[in-house]
């Protein structure tokens, strides 16, 4: 691939991670690339018309996204093509009743741990808010994208001295020791008070007509290119929307004319288990399927058919080899940063791959000329799992789990190789050819 080419890519990648705080945010950035390139937006709750050669894509919940192209051959016969990945990553959402003030006088924000975080990694950063209100305007509730992108918080550690072992064991109490701090109390504010008119601040949105509130923190701090040729990625959300951008990348690029349908399903909650009307493991997918099959005018026996002659690909990233921790990982399998994607394997089915799901995932390597690696767990090191196993056993489609390379997964700031990036990218592509 041409360097420039390279280069623009990467910088695409860069401001969409920097610029989609929360899953809502990554949905409607995501949204706004797909209409720049001619996809048309369907919405549940209205009738759907669908062509052959046209570009579609739906929204469920403001933090899951459905698009699609649909070739012009039988898809029947021809199946879908799917790349399955996922908007969320692990974090502190704000709690309802949200701040507590105190006999100090400090004003604390009440939080909750989203998904596995790797919680040391968020002490000591200033910390921003953003993610989405439900607010009354006349007799209507309207949903409201915030982000308020400044450095408002910030959770304090405890000096060492006060906790001289605190490098030797470790570990937080996640209900007292990671709240973050907000402010000094204010003569004549309320407890209930300070979040609330701290967003009607900063969006001009009356705090009178927030009903409630979906809010995460992340961290003010942007990403960055680092490392001696700039051949590496640093920033938050890489896990998962590095692939949830490759796979749009891939699908806005990919030919009308092509066979089947190719799609990018981009689920939220896979951080929590996937289990919501948004999440992998629902019915909603089936639904998608099942209604483009219908509004082209197939019978229940073609839709069955399309649906055993497709194929799935669940993105989301891989643990590369890490070089202060290299016995963490099996012998002979040990992928790492710049080694191209990773295929995933898991005998107790964590990752839904198999011999022949890998298989089409390495002719699109391959195909493209990119390199691959493979990974699986040690015995005694259980891993985490994906949208994987949820999205194969509801839809009965093989599928391939992989994913690019990265170190410190579920940090507040992830790291990874800009080429394993690219590679993602042109593998995607090739798939949909």
């Amino acid at each position: 691939m041409d360097r420039n080419i390279k280069q623009e890519y990467a910088n695409g990648l860069l401001r969409y991670l920097n610029d989609s705080p929360t899953a809502y945010h990554a949905v409607e950035n995501g949204a706004d690339m797909l209409r720049r390139h001619g996809f048309i937006e369907l919405k549940e709750t209205q009738p759907w018309t669908l062509c052959k050669g046209g570009r579609y894509f739906m929204v469920k919940n403001r933090s899951a996204l459905i698009a699609f192209i649909l070739g012009e051959g039988d898809l029947a016969q021809e199946g879908f093509r799917i790349i399955g990945a996922h908007t969320d990553s692990p974090g502190l959402k704000v709690k309802p009743g949200a701040c507590t003030v105190t006999p100090d006088g400090y004003v604390k924000v009440n939080v909750e741990v989203y998904g596995g975080a790797i919680l040391s990694t968020w002490f000591d950063r200033p910390l921003a808010l953003a993610g989405r209100l439900a607010v009354k305007e006349g007799r209507k509730i309207q949903e409201k994208l915030v982000k308020i992108d400044k450095p408002l918080f910030i959770i304090p550690n405890l000096c060492i001295h006060l906790h001289r072992d605190v490098n030797d064991k470790g570990g937080y109490n996640k209900q007292t020791e990671i709240l973050p701090l907000l402010s000094m109390k204010k003569e004549g504010m309320e407890k209930g008070d300070y979040l609330l008119q701290m967003i009607q601040e900063e969006t001009g949105i009356e705090k009178s007509g927030i009903v409630d509130y979906e809010l995460f923190f992340y961290e003010y701090q942007k990403g960055i290119f680092t490392g001696i040729d700039n051949e590496f990625i640093s920033a938050s959300r890489i896990d998962d929307l590095s692939m949830v951008y490759a796979g749009l990348s891939a699908l806005t690029e990919a030919e009308v004319h092509g066979e089947g349908c190719r799609m990018v399903a981009a689920f939220d909650h896979e951080e929590v288990g996937s289990v919501s009307a948004q999440g992998a493991n629902s019915g909603l997918f089936l639904h998608v399927l099942h209604r483009i099959c219908k509004n082209l005018g197939m019978t229940d026996d073609a839709y069955f058919q399309a649906v055993a002659n497709s194929t799935s690909i669940s993105a989301d990233l891989a643990h590369a080899v890490h070089p202060n921790y290299g016995d963490k990982h099996d012998p002979e399998n040990r992928p790492v940063l710049g080694g191209g994607p990773v295929i995933k394997y898991s005998a107790s089915q964590r990752y839904a791959t198999t011999a022949l799901s890998a298989a089409y995932f390495v002719d699109a390597c391959e195909r493209a000329d990119v390199p691959f690696q493979k990974f699986v767990n040690r015995n005694d090191i259980p891993g985490g799992s994906t949208i994987g196993p949820a999205l194969s056993g509801l839809t009965t489609i093989p599928t391939a789990d992989m994913g690019a390379p990265v170190l410190a997964m579920h940090s507040i700031r992830e790291f990874g190789a800009v080429d394993d990036q690219i590679y993602t990218k042109m593998a995607f592509r090739a798939y949909f050819s």
